[in-house]
Parts: structure tokens; C-alpha cells; sequence
């Protein structure tokens, strides 16, 4: 197998690190190593909540809902994302918590990818 090439299932891969597939935190031989940008398939059961508000944000962000619907919260917006495919970007600077009003699944693409925010572990 080509060290360069990682091949996997992110249901599967996400449930070993919070759902982050890619970023600073993985190892830097890992191909899904980079300080460019991270990306997370995050998969929420009804009512899960972000546990801390994000805020001082030094990157931008891209979540796109695969299924269910959430909603993030960010300074004087609530967006509601409840068809597959709606997405919503915010930038440095914007603070953010979600909630996720049915069973979800979302993508999240952010970057740089800076240590930091990493939510403790429940």
C-alpha cells in the first residue's frame, strides 16, 4: 500500500477522533495530516448541542447537512439546515455552537487547521 493513499469509511474513522477525519492532529507521516485545512463527518443524535460556544474563531468554516436537520447558532443569526445539501460558511472572527434537531449528519470543512478547539471529550 502507498503511504501516501489512506483508503477508509469515515462513519468508521470519524468515531476515533471526534469525527475529525483530517487536520493538524493527525499524525504528520498520515496522509489525512494537513495545516491546511480540516474536515469532520459529524454524526449528532437528536438534541445533542455543542457544549461550548466557539468564539475568538481564527479559521473559516463551510458545514454542509447530509441528513436531518441542524441548526448552527452564530451573533444574531440562527440558520436552519434541513435540506440535504444546505450549508452554511462563516468566517474568522465568527463565533459558533450548533443543535441538532433530528438525528444528522454534517460535514465540515474548515481552514486553516489550527489547535485549539478542541472540545474535551464527554
Amino acid at each position: 500500500m502507498n503511504s501516501s493513499v489512506y483508503v477508509g469509511n469515515a462513519g468508521k474513522d470519524a468515531a476515533l477522533d471526534q469525527g475529525w477525519l483530517l487536520g493538524h492532529f493527525k499524525d504528520s507521516g498520515d496522509p489525512r495530516h494537513s495545516e491546511d485545512v480540516e474536515i469532520k463527518w459529524g454524526v449528532h443524535e437528536a438534541g445533542e448541542e455543542r457544549s461550548v460556544w466557539v468564539s475568538a474563531e481564527e479559521r473559516t468554516a463551510l458545514l454542509v447537512l447530509i441528513s436531518g436537520r441542524f441548526r448552527v447558532e452564530i451573533p444574531g443569526q440562527s440558520v436552519l439546515l434541513e435540506q440535504q445539501g444546505d450549508y452554511v460558511v462563516w468566517g474568522r472572527g465568527v463565533g459558533h455552537s450548533w443543535y441538532a434537531e433530528e438525528e444528522s449528519v454534517v460535514l465540515t470543512v474548515r481552514w486553516p487547521s489550527v489547535p485549539g478547539y478542541r472540545v474535551p471529550e464527554r
